[in-house]
């Protein structure tokens, strides 16, 4: 498999874009002992280009802030949301407007479990 540039006007030919072998886990992964994949289910993120079906990259060694979008555990759910942390609250942001946003309590059991890197989709 090769890196090969490909432009999205005019074709041209012969292979004077090969740029050498493609390795998937070294261009997508930056940790590979901290990082994992997971399939996406619902919809709820689809205006940040995640959609059901998708396979996302997920770093555990990313510090996750603010703006991140995370693989999140709220009260033993696995989801998938933007983090905000704003005035000492924590919150999950969908992004589709059908769904709402988690606002963090603290009697709710909550962790993160990474942040989302990267999002794979098939076209179809």
């Amino acid at each position: 498999m090769f890196i090969i540039t490909v432009p999205a006007g005019f074709p041209s030919p012969g292979e004077d874009y090969v740029e050498g072998p493609l390795d998937l886990n070294r261009y997508l992964v930056h940790h590979p002992a901290a990082t994992f994949f997971v399939r996406v289910s619902g919809d709820s993120m689809v205006g940040a280009g995640i959609y059901p079906n998708d396979l996302l990259i997920v770093d555990r060694a990313i510090t996750p802030t603010t703006g991140h979008i995370v693989i999140a555990v709220v009260n033993g759910d696995l989801t998938i949301k933007r983090l905000d942390i704003s005035h000492g609250k924590v919150s999950l942001l969908p992004e589709n407007p059908a769904y709402l946003p988690i606002h963090i309590d603290p009697a709710m059991s909550f962790d993160v479990w990474g942040v989302v890197t990267k999002a794979i989709h098939f076209l179809t």
